[in-house]
């Protein structure tokens, strides 16, 4: 059906910074103080980086519709070194619909990459890593570490388990030797080219897609 046949569906209008103001008649129930909708966004345009489902959207209201299909998958980060990839690699589980993104080290990172993501993705916090162990544990959720030393296993070839925690490291000196001891299993995505070693953010990137193909589309 054409934009023409659908006068009061918002504007489709595809652009690198959004869509302008909601066109025709406003969506019902839109001035209901628990509507999904957001009246300034309705107003003025919806400009977020968000798929065409939630412009418009409250962002309490993206959230908890998110949280309704979230992925049984975490993602950890090792942040000693304020690493400028960890913002991405929010953004990345975002994308792929992590279900939360731990932090341990420093609480402070880099939020730039994360171009906001992060309002929709929940986080926490682990002073150590031995709290996050804890936390891990009591959660009975197996830990992936993502790095490429002796003993690895191929990810491409590894039955990643349904609910799991990839654990991943910083940029250039990887995972500390705790946190490999520690994981249940380190797995390495294969490379073939002459680098060492990959983007901290796409080896995120790539393991979580690699989740995806064995439990969303096997």
């Amino acid at each position: 059906m054409s934009d023409k046949e659908q006068p009061n569906n918002p504007s489709h209008e595809l652009s690198t910074w959004g869509v302008g103001p909601w066109q025709g008649d406003l969506p019902e129930g839109h001035d209901h103080p628990e509507s999904i909708y957001d009246p300034e966004l309705l107003a003025n345009g919806d400009t977020r980086n968000v798929v065409d489902k939630y412009r418009y959207w409250k962002m309490e209201a993206i959230v908890a519709d998110l949280d309704t299909k979230r992925h049984p998958f975490h993602v950890a980060i090792e942040n000693w070194q304020h690493d400028l990839n960890i913002g991405s690699i929010v953004r990345n589980a975002n994308a792929f619909l992590a279900q939360e993104v731990h932090i341990i080290g420093n609480k402070r990172w880099n939020r730039r990459g994360a171009m906001v993501t992060d309002r929709y993705q929940h986080i926490r916090h682990h002073e150590t890593v031995e709290e996050f162990l804890t936390w891990a544990k009591s959660e009975n959720l197996p830990i992936i570490a993502i790095d490429n030393v002796p003993g690895c296993q191929k990810i491409e070839t590894y039955k990643l388990p349904e609910s799991c925690v990839f654990l991943f490291g910083q940029e250039g000196p990887g995972l500390s030797e705790q946190a490999i001891e520690a994981s249940d299993v380190v797995l390495e995505i294969t490379q073939f080219g002459s680098t060492r070693s990959i983007n901290a953010s796409a080896a995120a990137a790539i393991t979580m897609h690699a989740w995806v193909q064995q439990h969303v589309f096997a």
